[in-house]
């Protein structure tokens, strides 16, 4: 029987037209991600690519003495692998689940086939990975040019678009750890976030209470990300506009 929810959960599988999806939908399961969950490390070969559902998958780059540092995040928009398609069997950077949901998973030879037969997926898939690339060369500069506190409000942002709600599950030394910086920058900067009422920090739990007011205090990164996501992913339902209502709705 066909999951036809797999095709509306995530935004690049609801990009494709019928007969390239029934061509995938034989080999694509579903599968629980905890938080913290490792999907690979660095240098892993990788088997399979992530489609996340609810779950948000964080790129990390790994230093020899253990630092690390966010690279890009992946939610409901994207694929986690894009390195297997763009002739790489593996990459130098650890994915980990940033929040805990579920996601579709498809073996790395069948993304393999799909993708050089040349078609809608290819091209789709390159439109992607030139976003990715983007929020990556944006965070680097963002981390070398921007406050821990404007920092924190991109990071902030960038998760929210990809959560069903408002609220993130994640402690100060997990932030600190994905931003690269100390973690008394990141208590510091989410006490200031709290007293301006923007965030309710609470037993590792963010919730987020005023957005327009976190989008007023980041910097341009998180404008430069989000516009060219939504430039090159137009035709991608959940990038597109799909509202969080909607997105729970057509899963069911």
């Amino acid at each position: 029987m066909t999951d036809y929810s797999a095709a509306n959960a995530n935004g690049l599988l609801a990009a494709l037209t019928q007969p390239v999806w029934q061509r995938l939908t034989p080999h694509i399961s579903r599968i629980e991600l905890p938080l913290g969950k490792v999907l690979y490390e660095s240098g892993d070969v990788l088997t399979h690519v992530y489609f996340p559902a609810t779950a948000i998958v964080s790129m990390l780059y790994v230093m020899e003495n253990g630092a690390s540092a966010e690279i890009a995040v992946v939610g409901y928009e994207g694929v986690v692998g894009v390195s297997l398609f763009m002739g790489g069997e593996s990459t130098p950077s650890r994915a980990v689940v940033q929040s805990a949901g579920y996601a579709y998973r498809l073996p790395a030879q069948v993304l393999k086939r799909e993708f050089h037969l040349g078609g809608e997926l290819q091209r789709l898939f390159l439109r992607y990975t030139q976003a990715l690339l983007t929020q990556m060369a944006q965070t680097a500069v963002c981390n070398r040019h921007h406050s821990i506190d404007q920092q924190l409000c991109r990071w902030l942002l960038l998760s929210l678009d990809r959560l069903l709600g408002n609220e993130l599950v994640m402690t100060q030394e997990l932030i600190a750890n994905m931003l690269g910086v100390r973690r008394s920058g990141v208590t510091e900067a989410a006490l200031k976030l709290q007293q301006a009422g923007l965030i309710r920090y609470s037993r590792g739990r963010i919730t987020v209470l005023d957005r327009p007011g976190l989008e007023h205090r980041t910097c341009e990164c998180y404008d430069v990300v989000k516009k060219e996501y939504e430039r090159l992913l137009i035709n991608v339902p959940t990038v597109a506009g799909q509202s969080a209502t909607e997105r729970i709705i057509s899963d069911e």
